[in-house]
C-alpha cells in the first residue's frame, strides 16, 4: 500500500513530473522565442512597407494640390491683364475666366481703398454695390505680398477660398475658389482598395476626403496626429486614430504654400491581417510541439521509475536500522553508483553502531564531572558575591580552587604595584604565618610575574627542573613537586596570583587549566568588588565632611542672594529712568537733527523749549520747478525714486546746520532756524544752506535730465517773528511755526526761477557782507496787500563755513540756563 503511494506521489510530484515539465517547458520556450522573433520582424517589415508606400502617394497628392493651386495663380494672373483698366474691361477678362477655368466660382474687384466695384458669377454679375471690404485681412496680406490665399471656409459642406491679387493701378482682384475638385486627387484608384486618405488646413478642417475617409468639413484638431502636425515644430507621427477611436497607421505631407495637410491612413487591424495569419501557425507549431515533448518526457520518466523506486525503498529500510540490507540496482549509470554509495554507507554504520554504546559511557561520565565542576564555580560565584569583606572572601577562594581542583595546597598573593612584589595574603595546606621567603616574591624573573605579564597560567610539572626560587625551595621542602600559577588580572591591571600546589609530579591538564582560569575571573571579581566596597565607604565618609561644609555655604549664599535682589531692583529703576530718556529723545527727532535733539533731552527743563511762544526766526522754503507735470507723465515708482534722492541730499544739509525740519510735502520742504534753540547766526546759517543745497540739487537736475526728467529747483528765504510748538495730537506730534513770515517764504520760493535763490530785503541785509547778490524789483505777492523788496543771493564770499557746532550751541544753551 505504501509503495502504491509513493509511485503515484512520484508520477504527480517528484521527479517524474518535474522532467516532463521541464522538458515541456523547454519546447514550448524556445517555439514561443521563435515566433515571437518572427512575428516581431514580420511586424516591422509591414509596418514599415505601409508607411513608405502611404509616404509616396501623400508627398505625390501634396505636390499635384500644389501644382494645381500655382496653375489657378498663373491662370488667374494671366486673365486679368494689367492693360484691363476699366470695369468693363475687367467684366470681360473676368467672364472669360468663369469660361474657362470651372474651380473659380465668383471674381470680385476692389478698388484701392477696399470698395467693391464689381461681383460676377457665372449666373450674376453686380457692379457698383460699394461694399466696404477695407478691413478684410485679405486685403493687407495682399498689400504685403501681392498675391495671397486665403484660409478656407465652407458654405453648408461645401469647401470654398479666395485667392487675392494686387494690380498695379491699387486695385485688387478677389477670386472664390471651389474646392469641391481637390476629391479628384484622392479616388480610390490612387489611394489603395484598404486605406483612405483626407486633406485639412491649418486649424484641422476636413476640405477634401477619399470615399472612405472623414466628411468633408469634420474638424479633427483633436486628433492625435493632426494635433502633432498643427503644433509649431511638430513631427508626424507613425501612428494614430481615427474619429470612431479605433488605431490607424498614418503619414502626412504639407502642401507649403496653403499650410495644407494631406493624410494617408490605414486601420492597423486590416495592416496586421498577415500577423494574425501568422499566430495561426505558430499557435498550431506549439500545440503539435507540446505533444511531442509530452509523450517524449513521460517515455524518459518513466525508464528513471524503477532504479529510483528501489533506492527510495532501500533508503526506507536503513532509516529504520536495517543496516544488513543492500540495493540491487543494475543500470550501468550513475543510479547504480549512487546504489553502491547506499550500500558502503550501511556497512560503515553498522561497524559504528557497534562501537557508538561505549562512546556514549565515556562522554556521560565526562559529562558528569563537567556538571559537577560547573556546580562548584556556581557555588564559588553565590560564596564571593555573598560578602564583600576581602578577609572572609579570600579563604573561601582558596577553599574552593583546593575542591575543584583536588590539589594539596592552595596560595593567594596580592600585588604590591609600589614596591612590585606579590605578597602572600591567604593559604591552605601551608601555614601562612610561618616566616620565609615564599611570603613576598619579587615580580621580576618569577613565575607570578611572567603569568601576570602574560595574563595565561604557566604549569610547572616538575619543580625540581626549574632554577632556584623561593616558592621553588618553601614547596620542595613542604613536600609538593608540581605547581599552577594562574594570574589574577583584570582590566585596571595586575591585582595578584592564584598558585595550586601537588605532591605528584605532571602535568596540569587543558580543561583544569581552562578551569582554573574561569575560577580566577571570579576570583578577581570578588577581589575588585571588595576594594570598590572600601572605596565607596572611604568616599561616603569625605561626602559627610563635604554636605557640613556645603551647609555653611548655603547660608552665606542666602545672604547674596538678598543683596543681588536689592541691585537687580536698583537697576530696574536706573532701565526705566533711561527708556524714559529714548522716548524724548525719539519724540524730538521727528522735527529736529540727531545732535539738536539729543541736545534738548540732555539739558534740564527742555519741555519748555517746544511750549508755545514767540520769536524772530529765519524761514526757508524750497521745492521744485515742473514737479507737478513731471507727476503727471511719470510712473509713480519713478517719480518716488526722485523724491526720495531729493529729500536724503536736504536732510543732511538741514542736519549739518542745524535746522528744524518743519514739513515734507512732497517736493515742498520747510526749515526753520532759531527755533527751538537759538542762534546768533541764524540767518547767515539759513543762506549758507540755501546756496549748499542749490549747488548739491544742481548736480541732480543733471542727472534727471539724463532720465529725461526735466525739473529745476527754487529757494525762497523770509526773516521775521512767528508763533512756534507743537501741534497735533498725542499720538501725532508735529513743532510748528505760525506767521506770515512762513507764507512770504513760501510766496518767495515760487517766485524763483530754477536754480535761484530769492530772498526779503531784510535777510539781504543780514548777509550782504558775506553774500554775492543784487536786489530785485519789487514783488506783488499773493497774500500780501503791497509790493515785497527781495534779493537775488548768488553765491557765498566766505571762504570758511560760518557754522556753529552742536558742541558750541550746547555750551550756549548751558550758559542761558
Amino acid at each position: 500500500m505504501s509503495e502504491g503511494k509513493d509511485r503515484v506521489w512520484f508520477l504527480r510530484e517528484g521527479l517524474f513530473a518535474k522532467y516532463v515539465v521541464a522538458l515541456v517547458g523547454l519546447v514550448v520556450f524556445v517555439l514561443a522565442v521563435n515566433g515571437a522573433m518572427e512575428i516581431w520582424i514580420t511586424y516591422r517589415g509591414i509596418k514599415s512597407s505601409i508607411h513608405d508606400g502611404m509616404s509616396e502617394k501623400a508627398e505625390a497628392t501634396a505636390k499635384r494640390i500644389q501644382q494645381s493651386m500655382s496653375d489657378l495663380e498663373r491662370q488667374i494672373n494671366w486673365v486679368t491683364r494689367a492693360s484691363s483698366n476699366t470695369t468693363d474691361l475687367r467684366r470681360d477678362d473676368y467672364a472669360q475666366l468663369l469660361r474657362q477655368v470651372q474651380q473659380v466660382s465668383q471674381l470680385s474687384l476692389l478698388n484701392a481703398q477696399g470698395r467693391e466695384q464689381l461681383r460676377m458669377t457665372r449666373q450674376i454679375v453686380t457692379p457698383g454695390s460699394n461694399a466696404d471690404f477695407s478691413r478684410d485681412v485679405r486685403l493687407t496680406e495682399t498689400a504685403a505680398r501681392g498675391t495671397s490665399f486665403a484660409p478656407a471656409y465652407f458654405r453648408g459642406e461645401r469647401p470654398f477660398m479666395s485667392i487675392v491679387l494686387s494690380h498695379a493701378d491699387g486695385s485688387i482682384t478677389v477670386a472664390e475658389i471651389d474646392l469641391d475638385f481637390l476629391s479628384e486627387f484622392l479616388i480610390d484608384a490612387q489611394i489603395g482598395r484598404v486605406a483612405y486618405a483626407y486633406v485639412t488646413d491649418a486649424r484641422g478642417d476636413v476640405l477634401a476626403t477619399s470615399s472612405t475617409g472623414p466628411e468633408v468639413s469634420k474638424n479633427l484638431s483633436k486628433l492625435p496626429q493632426v494635433a502633432a502636425v498643427s503644433r509649431p515644430g511638430g513631427v508626424a507621427p507613425a501612428s494614430g486614430s481615427d474619429i470612431r477611436g479605433d488605431a490607424v497607421l498614418t503619414t502626412s505631407s504639407v502642401v507649403p504654400k496653403l499650410g495644407w495637410r494631406v493624410f494617408f491612413e490605414q486601420p492597423t487591424a486590416q495592416a496586421l491581417t498577415p500577423i494574425r495569419d501568422q499566430l495561426v501557425r505558430i499557435a498550431l507549431l506549439i500545440g503539435l510541439g507540446l505533444v511531442v515533448a509530452i509523450i517524449a518526457g513521460t517515455i524518459m520518466a518513466r525508464r528513471m521509475l524503477v532504479p529510483i523506486t528501489a533506492l527510495q525503498a532501500g533508503a526506507r529500510r536503513l532509516g529504520a536500522g536495517d543496516f544488513g540490507h543492500r540495493i540491487e540496482v543494475k543500470t550501468a549509470d550513475e543510479l547504480e553508483e549512487l546504489a553502491n554509495q547506499f550500500n558502503g554507507m550501511a556497512g560503515q554504520l553498522a561497524e559504528t553502531y557497534s562501537n557508538l554504546e561505549s562512546k556514549v559511557k565515556e562522554r556521560t561520565r565526562d559529562l558528569a564531572q563537567s556538571i559537577n565542576e560547573l556546580k562548584v564555580l556556581e557555588e564559588v560565584g553565590r560564596a564571593v558575591a555573598s560578602s564583600l569583606d576581602l578577609n572572609a572572601v579570600l579563604p573561601t577562594v582558596a577553599a574552593r580552587a583546593l575542591e575543584i581542583t583536588h590539589a594539596d595546597a592552595v596560595l593567594i598573593y596580592g600585588y604590591d604595584a609600589g614596591n612590585h612584589q606579590f605578597n602572600l595574603t591567604e593559604a591552605i595546606g601551608i601555614d601562612k604565618s610561618a616566616e620565609g621567603r615564599h611570603r613576598a616574591i619579587d615580580a621580576d624573573h618569577s613565575p607570578l610575574g611572567e603569568a601576570a605579564t602574560s595574563g595565561e597560567p604557566i604549569a610547572i610539572p616538575q619543580l625540581s627542573a626549574i632554577s632556584e626560587h623561593p616558592l621553588r625551595d618553601v614547596a620542595i621542602e613542604a613536600g609538593f613537586h608540581s605547581v599552577l600559577v594562574v594570574p589574577l588580572v583584570d582590566q585596571t591591571g595586575i591585582l595578584g596570583s592564584l598558585v595550586v600546589l601537588r605532591r605528584n609530579e605532571g602535568d596540569f591538564s587543558a580543561n583544569l587549566i581552562g578551569l582554573m582560569k574561569t575560577f580566577a575571573h571570579q576570583a578577581v571579581l570578588a577581589m575588585r568588588n571588595a576594594r570598590l566596597f572600601t572605596e565607596v565607604d572611604h568616599k561616603s565618609r569625605e561626602l559627610q565632611d563635604a554636605n557640613s561644609i556645603v551647609s555653611q555655604q548655603a547660608s552665606k549664599l542666602q545672604e547674596q542672594t538678598d543683596q543681588l535682589r536689592d541691585w537687580n531692583r536698583s537697576l530696574e529703576e536706573r532701565v526705566e529712568t533711561q527708556l524714559g530718556e529714548i522716548e524724548r529723545i525719539r519724540r524730538l527727532e521727528r522735527f529736529l537733527a540727531p545732535q539738536v535733539a539729543q541736545l534738548i533731552a540732555s539739558s534740564d527743563g527742555h519741555e519748555g523749549l517746544l511750549d508755545s511762544h514767540r520769536r524772530e526766526v529765519t524761514v526757508v522754503f524750497c521745492d521744485l520747478r515742473g514737479f507737478t507735470a513731471f507727476t503727471e507723465t511719470t510712473e509713480p515708482e519713478e517719480a518716488m525714486n526722485v523724491l526720495r534722492e531729493y529729500h536724503a541730499a536736504l536732510g543732511e544739509l538741514i542736519f549739518k546746520y542745524e535746522g528744524t525740519l518743519d514739513r515734507y510735502a512732497g517736493d515742498g520742504v520747510m526749515i526753520l532756524f532759531n527755533a527751538p534753540i537759538q542762534f546768533d547766526d541764524h540767518t547767515a546759517r539759513a543762506v549758507r544752506m540755501a546756496v549748499e543745497m542749490r549747488d548739491t540739487v544742481g548736480g541732480l537736475t543733471e542727472k534727471w535730465r539724463n532720465r529725461g526728467h526735466n525739473l529745476g529747483f527754487g529757494i525762497g528765504i523770509a526773516l521775521g517773528y512767528a508763533t512756534l510748538g507743537q501741534i497735533g495730537f498725542e499720538q501725532r506730534l508735529e513743532y510748528a511755526a505760525i506767521g506770515s513770515v512762513t507764507n512770504l517764504a513760501s510766496r518767495l520760493c515760487d517766485e524763483a526761477k530754477a536754480n535761484q535763490i530769492v530772498v526779503s530785503r531784510r535777510v539781504y541785509g543780514m548777509v550782504e557782507q558775506w553774500v554775492e547778490g543784487r536786489p530785485i524789483d519789487d514783488l506783488n505777492l499773493k497774500g500780501f496787500n503791497h509790493p515785497i523788496l527781495a534779493a537775488e543771493i548768488v553765491s557765498w564770499r566766505e571762504a570758511v563755513d560760518n557754522v556753529v557746532d552742536a558742541a558750541s550751541a550746547a555750551a550756549r544753551l548751558k550758559k542761558k540756563s
